[in-house]
């Protein structure tokens, strides 16, 4: 635990209040209603006392990037409030060999970043008879150091992936280039603008766009985002928003 418990979950209440009051300012500028965006709170950096403390102060929305500690929190949260509907999301790099730790346990997976991988969900997941929802992940920025389809992948692909039994494509996902405000408004316009072609291609809604972390969460809302990835701001005491 950070500090003391009373207090930890007080700073989380009151930044959690500031966070969606500048969702919401951010969708006002871009004549958007702020009911359209969606905020997870990133828990994979803290332990399940933290998340339980956020439960208590209004977060029941969470994404992780390891199956293992995925798994370690959804048996430890025995203390959710009673009544709180909290689900997870998968957001990190996706092995093969865990996709059996994670389907039927999120909500919905964010990271499918390769026909290979949107294969095998779809296997296991027909074989256990679920049907999985997923985010493609799009590396709009074209930087080496990210993963997903290039924009043009996942035109070629789109129509094969989301026709896969067993998978739901709901939207797409990308990550902006680090500490580059430009860089990440020309990314998340991108992400949104591929999308409107890919529903075009394929008829399907992709009502998800899911972009915007805690350095660049406004900028994605302004750009079309509809579910922003919020860990640091969230969780850390000595973020300034």
């Amino acid at each position: 635990m950070i500090g003391d418990e009373r207090s930890y979950e007080a700073h989380l209440r009151s930044r959690r209040a500031e966070i969606l009051e500048r969702v919401d300012a951010a969708a006002r500028r871009a004549g958007r209603d702020a009911s359209e965006v969606e905020v997870i709170a990133v828990s994979k950096t803290v332990g399940v006392e933290e998340v339980v403390d956020a439960i208590h102060a209004g977060w029941t929305h969470f994404g992780e990037n390891r199956p293992q500690e995925l798994g370690r929190k959804l048996e430890a949260l025995g203390r959710v409030p009673e009544g709180a509907s909290v689900t997870f999301d998968m957001i990190g790099n996706l092995q093969k060999n865990k996709i059996n730790q994670v389907i039927g346990r999120v909500r919905l997976i964010h990271s499918v970043s390769s026909a290979h991988l949107a294969e095998a969900i779809s296997k296991r997941s027909e074989a256990r008879g679920i049907s999985s929802d997923a985010l493609l992940e799009v590396n709009v920025s074209g930087e080496p150091s990210k993963s997903g389809f290039s924009p043009d992948e996942v035109l070629a692909c789109a129509e094969g992936i989301v026709g896969l039994p067993g998978l739901r494509v709901c939207g797409l996902m990308t990550m902006a280039p680090a500490r580059d405000a430009d860089a990440a408004r020309r990314t998340f316009s991108g992400l949104r603008e591929l999308a409107d072609e890919l529903r075009r291609r394929t008829g399907l809604a992709l009502e998800t766009l899911s972009c915007g972390m805690s350095e660049d969460f406004e900028i994605a809302v302004e750009e079309g985002s509809t579910l922003v990835r919020l860990g640091r701001c969230v969780f850390d005491q000595g973020f300034v928003l």
